[in-house]
């Protein structure tokens, strides 16, 4: 891989992106290898957890790469969309937790990665931002999908209209950002989230991950009844057995399925 780095340690994988010179940003060599590594990963029962940070200080992703789209034809700007699309999608969908170390600028397409990951913690130094009208175009990468989502339409629209670049502290108040913490112990922070989550039921973790994705877009009996069965699901597992067992003999839970 050209523009990534990945470590896979203690059933986590750190992947980087890792184009510091050009603050990260996102061209299309670095969407087709991250949408490769991520479906390796998303097929490995070693690793529960993702976390997804840039390299450097500066930037997690300051963007989508403009030097690339700059002389773009229509058809091939909604080419590069969509491969964002499936890529994102990757981050958004698959079994493990994936959690964005926001050490930097997350601006257009660094914000939109961002908001595709299940958790995001932001370093105190982070800066978010949908920018786009600046440059004549549109958010593209899920942006105006998932923004709204998050943080509400009205919210997501005064971003994205107006272009303002928001800090750590403001995104953490508008709920863009889970925790904002040093950036000295971002790293430190996001793996001691995932060791907490690879503690519990992993299955169970994932199921709960397909709950919550799939029900914000059908309605609310849809939703009910999708937990229904996914929780009916969770009790053919081991690791139920376990923790049900565990929990009234009043000793730790030795969890183990994925």
């Amino acid at each position: 891989m050209n523009n990534l780095l990945m470590e896979v340690e203690n059933e986590i994988a750190v992947v980087t992106i890792n184009r510091p010179k050009s603050l990260n940003a996102l061209n299309s060599e670095t969407l087709t290898e991250l949408e490769q590594c991520l479906g390796e990963i998303e097929k490995r029962k070693d690793v529960k957890v993702v976390i997804l940070t840039g390299a450097g200080e500066k930037a997690f992703v300051a963007g989508a790469d403009i030097s690339e789209m700059k002389d773009a034809t229509a058809a091939q700007g909604r080419d590069m969309a969509f491969l964002a699309c499936r890529t994102f999608g990757k981050l958004e969908n698959m079994p493990q937790v994936t959690i964005a170390a926001v050490n930097g600028f997350a601006l257009g397409g660094g914000c939109e990665i961002s908001m595709a990951c299940d958790i995001r913690i932001a370093s105190e130094n982070a800066k978010f931002g949908q920018p786009e009208v600046n440059l004549g175009i549109l958010p593209g990468f899920g942006g105006t999908q998932r923004l709204p989502r998050l943080v509400g339409k009205g919210r997501a629209k005064e971003l994205i209209f107006t272009a303002d670049m928001i800090d750590a502290q403001e995104a953490y108040r508008i709920g863009l950002a889970n925790k904002v913490v040093p950036l000295a112990d971002l790293l430190k922070f996001c793996k001691e989230m995932a060791a907490k989550i690879i503690s519990k039921g992993s299955y169970a973790v994932s199921l709960a991950k397909m709950a919550i994705n799939t029900g914000l877009d059908i309605d609310l009996a849809s939703g009910l009844k999708l937990e229904a069965d996914l929780f009916g699901l969770s009790f053919a597992t081991a690791d139920k057995k376990e923790g049900m067992s565990a929990f009234l003999e009043k000793r730790p839970a030795n969890l183990t399925d994925f």
